[in-house]
């Protein structure tokens, strides 16, 4: 019964029950003997069966747009959709063709980009607010591929020994067809990730982890945007510390900057800024975002009619060609080049994606299904790849703009794909001649977000040093190793930070609270005591392969039980005992036979045989009882009596350093594994060779906590025996110190707490 006793804000309850190990609360509870779980056999039949449902659960998982398109509230989300559209579109034209040149390519790729993946995800995707389209990290990762395989001095003509010019028609036709293969392989690797339900992978990519990333990535598109906005043209790098390279190469153009380019530059940024920060401050009372990265695109175009390409020499978009290109198969043979990268790609773009899609969902009440984006985001890419479009993923800022301009499906998204259309079916050429440096400065504007995750820093300081760790680990190595290979560093070391929590977990010994079933770890809590002869060990993680030898070793260090000390002085006294019995029976066995001679000698050897087979059945048996009785003592509390004075000295002093070995009279040792979440072999052989040292050396071993699926492992392992039987299980560390007392006879010691023992 449970009995609760309230007054004002103070809560008391009191519990009365029986103690109860694993044994009996498999009696008290009722434990299922059988499972709920189907056969193999049951799920394959399921998984063959066949019905009008289940078809259309199907469709509707695989082809989301079929559950809610067909009941789209036209009256409540049309205006909304419509109007998010308009703006995200709008921001797609200067963004697609800004973050083109990011990825090395020609802006109107940046176009097509903005258009085919987000149809794709219309009808595929799960999450109803996010923007999918071209992004700066995925962008730059692309570019640095690009830039790898086809670098400028591979398309030199009309010259020798690098004095001749670049074929860029050639160049740029190459690098479509690398970043087309790339995007075709990323898609390819996020449909079969996504088939076999492989979603969770992105779990591994903690959230410092792919902060610090993105850091690291908007250094890298900050420095290759530099060029654009001084005029000049560094030398291109690869490899480790190709950022630090770059920096010191433009440091040394710096000379050579061109003037005019600079004054468009700074012109843009500054009119970009303040209009961006009117936006963020009165986005409450502004319908829509001033739609200021258009305007600055837009007016620029004051630059074709003064002549300013020609006069100043001013580096320009170029010819943006009117109208869609028919698909094209990528180029299969890059994809052994390219195999790594497209890989990378396809777990950060996902990893951005989730993460802005489930924030979304969780704002806004509704489920983002992970494996189902994987193969959306897949689908996008791998159908883009096929319109000479590049990866893509989700971007915040054009998602925020989605979200915060009343869109509520991606009805948006299918709206600012049409913008988009026009666009590049009509007004494209329009563009041509807008400064590169301009789209450099837009790029440079949409990093704000990424660079204000420097704050990060401060608070894991505070918070949680490890993931602070974590986060400039992976922010250092991808400044100065790349992307690619910043990122299998990043988690690699993110791995070992959990294999080294794992292997330095805190260990404790608990003491009971006095008056309550509390018991805590005794150096953390003043009020927790020690019971007396009693030995409570906690770990806080799992007890596994990886810290099995620690948590034997800590054990003996915090419970101040030296195992082995203790073994050898119990075999090193088993074994003196033996050698003195086997000495005694010697000696016996030798008066025998003198005895016998003598009575031969005096011719009573009937009389004299029957009385000396008396005397050794009188020997041996008074022999076997002294063997017996020393076998069953505790020697490492009591000292051997019978030995003489030169072994009683040796005796007396073996003794002593038992005592101090076995931790001052501990009896029971109570080991707590409520932490653990699953065994192993190394583990359930721990715990064997605990119970079988300890239990030599005559100290009782118990487990408390255990979940069920813990001890349905252990059966499984063959852990239980007649040395370890269930009984030795109890549900709570409260459970197993009562039935120790119970079974030291100190039934009436209490602990301040009341309770009802039935044993």
């Amino acid at each position: 019964g449970v009995c609760c006793n309230t007054q004002m804000k103070k809560i008391e309850y009191i519990v009365q029950r029986e103690v109860l190990d694993e044994l009996r609360l498999d009696e008290v509870a009722q434990k299922r003997t059988w499972t709920t779980k189907p056969t193999l056999g049951e799920r394959l039949r399921e998984s063959l069966s066949f019905s009008v449902l289940k078809l259309k659960q199907i469709l509707f998982s695989w082809f989301p747009v079929l559950g809610w398109l067909p009941h789209y509230p036209i009256r409540e989300y049309a205006v909304g959709d419509v109007m998010s559209g308009c703006s995200v579109g709008i921001m797609h034209l200067p963004q697609g063709m800004a973050y083109a040149l990011l990825a090395s390519l020609r802006p109107v790729f940046g176009l097509y980009t903005s258009f085919y993946p987000v149809l794709v995800y219309f009808i595929f995707g799960t999450s109803r607010h996010i923007s999918v389209g071209t992004f700066a990290v995925i962008s730059i990762m692309i570019g640095s591929v690009t830039e790898r395989l086809a670098p400028d001095s591979d398309f030199i003509v009309n010259g020798t020994n690098g004095t001749g010019s670049v074929d860029i028609d050639e160049r740029d036709a190459y690098r479509v067809q690398i970043a087309c293969s790339l995007t075709v392989l990323t898609g390819i690797f996020q449909i079969l990730l996504g088939v076999v339900r492989f979603g969770f992978v992105v779990t591994y990519l903690s959230e410092p982890l792919v902060r610090g990333y993105t850091t690291g990535s908007a250094c890298h598109v900050c420095v290759s945007q530099l060029k654009y906005l001084f005029g000049v043209t560094p030398a291109r790098f690869s490899g480790p510390l190709s950022l630090i390279y770059t920096l010191v190469d433009l440091c040394r153009l710096l000379p050579q900057t061109q003037v005019p380019e600079l004054v468009v530059s700074l012109v843009a940024l500054a009119v970009l800024i303040v209009v961006k920060e009117l936006n963020t401050y009165y986005r409450k009372k502004l319908p829509l975002p001033i739609p200021i990265e258009l305007i600055v695109v837009t007016a620029t175009m004051i630059t074709h009619f003064c002549g300013l390409p020609d006069k100043y020499d001013i580096d320009v978009v170029g010819e943006i060609p009117s109208g869609l290109k028919a698909p094209r198969v990528p180029d299969a043979t890059l994809f052994s080049k390219v195999i790594g990268d497209a890989f990378a790609v396809a777990i950060v773009g996902y990893a951005i994606n989730i993460s802005l899609g489930k924030t979304f969902a969780l704002k806004h009440g509704y489920k983002v299904d992970s494996n189902q984006e994987l193969v959306a985001l897949g689908l996008s890419n791998t159908v883009g790849g096929f319109f000479q479009c590049y990866s893509v993923t989700s971007s915040l800022s054009r998602s925020l703009v989605q979200e915060s301009t009343g869109g509520k499906t991606q009805v948006a998204g299918l709206v600012s794909s049409i913008i988009v259309l026009i666009t590049v079916l009509k007004i494209g050429s329009l563009f041509e001649d807008l400064p590169k440096a301009v789209l450099s400065t837009i790029v440079f504007v949409n990093l704000k977000g990424m660079f204000k995750q420097f704050m990060d820093v401060p608070m894991l300081w505070r918070t949680n040093k490890v993931d602070l760790l974590v986060w400039l680990v992976t922010f250092t190595s991808t400044i100065l190793f790349n992307l690619d290979l910043g990122l299998a560093i990043s988690i690699g070391f993110s791995m070992l930070t959990i294999i080294f929590r794992t292997q330095l977990p805190r260990y404790s010994i608990l003491g009971n609270v006095p008056g309550t079933e509390l018991y805590l770890d005794t150096n953390t809590y003043q009020e927790a005591k020690e019971i007396p002869g009693i030995k409570i060990f906690r770990s806080s993680t799992t007890l596994c392969y990886t810290n099995a030898e620690m948590y034997l070793e800590v054990l003996q260090e915090k419970s101040g039980i030296e195992i082995g000390k203790l073994l050898t002085a119990k075999r090193k006294q088993d074994a003196k005992q033996k050698r003195k019995q086997e000495k005694e029976r010697k000696k016996a066995k030798k008066q025998d036979k003198e005895k016998t001679s003598g009575a031969l000698a005096n011719g009573k050897l009937s009389e004299e045989t029957k009385g000396q087979e008396n005397i050794t059945v009188i020997s041996l048996k008074e022999t076997a009882v002294n063997g017996f009785s020393k076998g069953q003592v505790n020697r490492s509390y009591h000292p051997d009596t019978t030995m003489s004075d030169s072994d009683s000295d040796t005796g007396c002093h073996g003794n002593e350093e038992n005592e101090e070995a076995s931790g001052s009279h501990t009896q029971s040792i109570i080991l707590d594994l409520s932490t653990t979440s699953f065994v192993d072999t190394v583990t359930v052989k721990t715990l064997k060779n605990i119970f079988r040292d300890f239990e030599e050396v005559d100290l009782s071993v118990y487990l408390v906590g255990c979940q069920a699926c813990i001890v349905e492992q252990l059966e499984k392992a063959g852990f239980f025996s007649e040395s370890i039987p269930k009984s030795r299980l109890f549900i709570t560390v409260h459970d197993a110190v009562l039935h120790i007392l119970k079974k030291r006879g100190e039934a009436d010691f209490v602990l301040d707490v009341y309770c009802n023992t039935k044993m």
